[in-house]
Order: structure tokens, then C-alpha cells, then sequence
């Protein structure tokens, strides 16, 4: 895990302008009641109806429907469903997604809403995965116009 995060630190670097760090994230597998808990502690109590996953999409954990990673500002923690292998383009980018947030947050950057926080965490996904022939739509059912609501603030 340490040189898969090493690699996709350096790329995010170099690619992204994402300040390279050699330390690296806490990364665990977790269930999805286990991040929606992670999610919510902070803003209110858990709410099982809808969870939003960072790198993925509104979910349903009542029906069975999974989160698929999200990252913890806190305590510096990625957290990747509990089947994640990292042997897949997709996998590998929900792993993409989670460490512009750690880097994001190592660099103390701000920003106007979390929509906004998410616009470099989609584009490095995305660009991540078309370097396998993949694309969010395929991978995750993510058309460009939910992509653009998503990263947006909606003030």
C-alpha cells in the first residue's frame, strides 16, 4: 500500500500541482455503516437514509447499496469499502480521489464549500482512470453533468 500511495502522491504532484508529501494517510477498509458514521459524527447524527460517498455516488446502506471510500480531515484517514482490492482502474481511483483530499488538507488549502473541495478530486479520478480506457460514467455511473453539480457550492 505505502508504494501504490507514493505513486499517486507523485502523480498528483506532477500533474495536479498537489504538494508531494512522503508521509503518507491512514488507509483502512470499513463497511459502509462504519463511514457513514465516520461521515456524519462530526456534522449531526448518522443518517441511514442517504450517505454521500466521496468518490461515489448518493447511496443507500439500508438497501444494501455501497459507499465507496471517503476521507476523515481529523484523523488524517482514508476509508475504503471493505471489498476494496486496489486490483482495478476503479479501485485504484477512489484511492486517486481520497489522497487529493489528504492533500488538500496536509497544504491547508480552503475553500468556499465542499463542492468546490471536490472539483480536484474528480478531475484527478477522472484523468486517472482515462489512463486505463475508463471513465467515471463507466466505472460509477457518474455522468459530467452530476460531476458538475457535485463540485459546484450550491449557496
Amino acid at each position: 500500500m505505502q508504494a501504490l500511495l507514493t505513486v499517486i502522491v507523485t502523480w498528483l504532484s506532477f500533474n495536479f500541482g498537489l504538494p508531494a508529501t512522503l508521509e503518507h494517510p491512514r488507509v483502512e477498509l470499513a463497511s459502509p455503516e462504519q463511514m457513514a458514521a465516520v461521515r456524519y459524527s462530526r456534522l449531526a447524527p448518522v443518517r441511514p437514509d442517504h450517505v454521500a460517498a466521496e468518490g461515489g455516488r448518493l447511496t443507500s446502506p439500508e438497501i444494501g447499496e455501497d459507499v465507496f471510500a471517503i476521507y476523515d480531515d481529523a484523523t488524517r484517514t482514508i476509508y475504503l469499502h471493505q471489498n476494496w482490492t486496489g486490483t482495478t482502474p476503479a479501485d485504484s481511483s477512489l484511492l486517486v480521489h481520497e489522497m487529493v483530499h489528504y492533500l488538500q488538507n496536509v497544504a491547508g488549502m480552503k475553500f468556499a464549500c465542499a463542492g468546490e473541495r471536490e472539483k480536484d478530486a474528480y478531475r484527478a479520478q477522472r484523468a486517472w482512470l482515462e489512463l486505463f480506457g475508463r471513465t467515471l460514467e463507466q466505472e460509477f455511473e457518474l455522468d459530467p453533468v452530476t460531476v458538475l453539480v457535485r463540485t459546484n457550492c450550491r449557496f
